[in-house]
């Protein structure tokens, strides 16, 4: 494998790294000391600038007004984004519209991509994927799915209860996931649906409190209550749900390892200048050795979190599924950050723990890393079911 990164992409991560760190950064840090949310109007300011630097959606067509990158190429690029919060979002590459214009890009027809992909790729329109389910449907096992959609002459009736949707708040359409056959396994059994926001039956609730920063968009919770659908608004072909599904969440749980690794980066960069400035016990902190210990595991497990992440992208970009690789690196990547965001808040000391750095609103918000795109326990089984397929006797594979 050649993780060598050709000169065009490396002069696009400067770029976008530049951007990140001189336009985006400072609006940061004015929100979070402030204590304001991002608006909308802010985010557009942001995005306009992108824009004319031509440092926008990394993923789609430069028909679009995108970048084109591939999936190995946008490995660096997406990390320079990550570098703050709102970075992903100026420059269109963030959770989940980035995931979504994948799965559009691959999978609808042409007519949905004109009516849904072709004006998301140029950021005129926000999307969401509406999965998730409050107890007891689907959350960690998505075969818990209890949203149905049955066939009423030529139309699907929608009946379900998500939460956790993301980007919800502003979504100009959702993509929802629904049982529409429950006498077959449910990875034959689900289907996904393209649903614009008017749409009746589209019932918000709430915007789902979490810990940390709020983000962009929020993470809603709603009922679809007779939500009807042509067969139009099927995504790819009745039943195909689970497997579109797996085609989105497996890039997307890599450029989710991608972003959170710049903001780990960073809060490295912080807390190294921070330390060699502080003087304390006879000297700078960073000549001591439990100081110089905590910025030196930092920067090897980033490291290594590279590699899996840069191997993990070769592999897609092969054709693998990859699902062992992005399980592996899922699980490293984000305990990795949780990690690096720890010791660094630790070495800043008061400050640290302060809105003075962002960098106690990074480990706030790194926590759900662990979780959402599939809990790091999950993840784990994932690997552990290969390793016993791989390794395990005959008899003990019939076992379990």
């Amino acid at each position: 494998m050649d993780f060598s990164i050709p000169k065009h992409v490396q002069d696009i991560t400067h770029r976008v790294r530049q951007f990140v760190d001189e336009v985006v950064a400072p609006v940061e840090m004015e929100l979070l000391q402030s204590n304001e949310e991002l608006t909308n109007d802010r985010l557009q300011d942001l995005r306009a600038q992108a824009k004319a630097e031509g440092l926008w959606a990394p993923t789609m067509s430069k028909d679009w007004g995108g970048m084109g990158l591939n999936i190995q190429e946008i490995v660096p690029v997406f990390e320079a984004a990550g570098r703050s919060l709102l970075g992903p979002l100026s420059i269109h590459c963030a959770a989940p519209d980035e995931g979504n214009m994948h799965l559009l890009h691959n999978w609808a027809n042409d007519e949905q991509i004109d009516r849904y992909l072709v004006p998301l790729a140029k950021g005129e329109t926000f999307s969401a994927f509406s999965m998730t389910e409050p107890p007891p449907g689907a959350g960690s096992d998505p075969r818990m799915i209890m949203s149905q959609a049955t066939k009423d002459g030529d139309e699907w009736v929608i009946n379900g209860h998500k939460w956790f949707t993301s980007n919800g708040e502003v979504a100009d359409f959702f993509i929802i996931m629904a049982v529409t056959d429950p006498d077959v396994h449910p990875y034959a059994g689900c289907t996904l649906f393209l649903a614009p926001r008017n749409s009746e039956g589209i019932n918000i609730i709430r915007d789902v409190p979490t810990m940390g920063t709020k983000d962009f968009g929020g993470h809603v919770e709603i009922r679809y209550e007779d939500l009807r659908l042509p067969d139009s608004a099927i995504l790819a072909g009745e039943g195909k749900g689970f497997m579109l599904a797996q085609s989105r969440l497996g890039p997307a749980r890599l450029t989710h390892c991608m972003r959170w690794t710049g903001v780990a980066q960073r809060a490295l960069e912080i807390a190294t200048e921070y330390a060699a400035q502080r003087e304390a016990f006879g000297g700078s902190l960073t000549t001591h050795q439990s100081i110089q210990w905590m910025l030196a595991d930092s920067e090897m497990e980033l490291e290594m979190g590279r590699l899996l992440i840069h191997k993990a992208a070769y592999l897609l970009a092969q054709g693998d599924q990859a699902r062992t690789e992005t399980s592996i690196a899922k699980v490293q990547v984000a305990e990795i950050v949780n990690r690096v965001l720890d010791r660094c808040l630790q070495i800043c000391g008061g400050r640290g723990v302060s809105r003075d750095l962002p960098i106690s609103s990074w480990f706030e918000t790194a926590r759900a890393f662990r979780i959402y795109d599939g809990a790091s326990e999950v993840h784990r089984m994932v690997v552990a079911r290969n390793v016993i397929k791989k390794y395990a006797p005959q008899e003990e594979k019939a076992s379990s």
